[in-house]
């Protein structure tokens, strides 16, 4: 068996969740000919700043909506996995 392989050892995504305070889009980018147009959002999630990539104009959640995602610590910051971001439902609410 071939070494340097760990198996079981992957580290768990980070998961956030808050509500969201603040969004400034800038785009539309186009990364090269033939790739749609890309958008960039800055994302204030309970005083933690996110970035986040998509191909949407629109983000499925507004100022003041309770929301979760998944996330990654970089060098450049906090970037948002694409399609994770969602509204966080407290069951509570429903009945």
């Amino acid at each position: 068996m071939a070494g340097g392989f760990r198996r079981g050892k992957r580290t768990p995504k980070l998961e956030a969740r808050g509500e969201l305070q603040a969004v400034k889009r800038e785009g539309p980018f186009q990364e090269w000919l033939g790739m749609p147009d890309l958008y960039r959002y800055a994302l204030t999630v309970d005083g933690e700043e996110y970035s986040y990539q998509t191909e949407d104009a629109e983000l499925p959640v507004a100022i003041g909506d309770r929301v979760v995602f998944r996330y990654k610590e970089t060098k450049a910051g906090n970037w948002v996995d694409r399609n994770s971001l969602g509204k966080a439902i407290d069951p509570s609410e429903y009945q």
